[in-house]
C-alpha cells in the first residue's frame, strides 16, 4: 500500500522519511492512526456527558452535535455498490483489513436490517490489535452492532442477537410490530425508539446512540440506509473503496433513496493505493 495523498513533503521533515514511498503492508497500527477518529468538542457527549446540543461534534461540525458518523463503502468503477446482492466480490483482502480497522476503532457499527440479512452479520469480536487503543479510548473490547429497522423482518435467534461480546441495539419506530420487539427484548437486544411512525428518523438514531455513549459512529450501508443518512444531513465522513471492477447490469449505487436538494460538497482527505483499488477518504466540508 502505498499514501497518494496527502502528499508527504521528505525534504521537509527528516522523519517522514521513514514512510517508504514504495508499496508495502501497513500495519493494522499505522492503518488505526490513518482511519482515528477526530476529537469530539468537550461537552457534546464524547467524555460521559452526551446531549449537549450546543456544542459541535467535531471540528468540522456536523449534523448532530457531538456524534461523529462515518460510512465505508465500496464501489466498482461503474457505480456498482455490490454483485450479486453482495459486497465481497467487489472487495480484497486489504480493503477487509481497512474494514476491520474502521470497527476497532469505532463505539459502534449501524447497519440496515437487509444487510444484515444478505451480509449475513454475526456479532463484532474483540481483536488484540485494538485492545490497548479501544481501552484508553473507554470503550468496551468490541462495538456494539446496530440495527435498523421498520418491519424488524429478522431472525432474532441468531448469535447478532443472542451471543454478542457487546449487547445488539435495534433501533425502530413507535409504530413497529409490538410482537417482534417483544421477540426481539426476549432474545437479548436493546430495542431503541427513534422514531413516531414506524421506522426510525436518521437524525435522531444519532442522538439516542449519542445518549447511550456511542458517539463514534460507523455505518456499513446497505445503500438504502446510507441514502437515508446522506438525505438527513447528518453523514460526516465517506470512506469509499474504489474498485478496479466493471460489472455493468443494475446494482445499486452506495447510496439510494430520495435526493437532496443540493448536492452536499465533501472534501477529499486521503488517498491509498495498493494493486489498482483506491481507499478514499471525504470528509464535510
Amino acid at each position: 500500500m502505498r499514501r497518494l495523498f496527502p502528499v508527504i513533503d521528505h525534504t521537509a521533515d527528516s522523519a517522514a522519511v521513514a514512510e517508504p514511498l514504495t508499496d508495502r503492508e501497513w500495519s493494522l497500527a499505522e492503518l488505526a492512526e490513518a482511519y482515528a477518529y477526530p476529537e469530539l468538542a468537550k461537552g457534546s457527549g464524547a467524555a460521559g456527558e452526551p446531549g449537549a446540543e450546543g456544542a459541535s461534534g467535531a471540528p468540522d461540525g456536523g449534523g448532530v452535535p457531538g456524534v461523529w458518523l462515518r460510512a465505508n463503502m465500496v464501489s466498482t468503477l461503474d457505480g456498482a455498490a455490490q454483485h450479486d446482492g453482495r459486497s465481497q466480490p467487489i472487495s480484497c483482502a486489504t480493503d477487509m483489513r481497512i474494514f476491520g480497522t474502521l470497527r476497532g476503532l469505532a463505539d459502534a457499527v449501524v447497519v440496515g436490517a437487509e444487510t444484515v440479512r444478505l451480509e449475513g452479520y454475526r456479532p463484532a469480536r474483540a481483536r488484540e490489535a485494538f485492545a490497548a487503543r479501544r481501552a484508553a479510548a473507554s470503550q468496551p473490547p468490541a462495538p456494539a452492532v446496530v440495527v435498523l429497522s421498520a418491519g424488524l423482518d429478522l431472525d432474532f435467534s441468531l448469535p447478532l442477537f443472542t451471543e454478542p461480546l457487546t449487547p445488539t441495539l435495534l433501533v425502530t419506530g413507535a409504530g413497529a410490530p409490538a410482537d417482534r420487539m417483544a421477540a426481539a427484548r426476549a432474545a437479548g437486544a436493546e430495542v431503541v425508539i427513534a422514531g413516531e411512525g414506524t421506522g426510525a428518523e436518521p437524525a435522531r438514531v444519532l442522538r439516542e446512540l449519542r445518549e447511550r455513549g456511542l458517539t463514534r459512529l460507523l455505518t456499513e450501508g446497505g445503500p438504502r440506509l446510507l441514502g437515508q443518512f446522506v438525505a438527513a444531513g447528518v453523514l460526516d465522513e465517506l470512506c469509499l473503496t474504489v474498485s478496479p471492477m466493471l460489472t455493468a447490469g443494475g446494482a445499486q449505487r452506495i447510496s439510494d433513496g430520495p435526493g437532496v436538494h443540493v448536492p452536499e460538497r465533501f472534501a477529499l482527505t486521503s488517498v491509498l493505493e495498493e494493486g489498482g483499488f483506491l481507499f478514499t477518504r471525504y470528509r464535510r466540508s
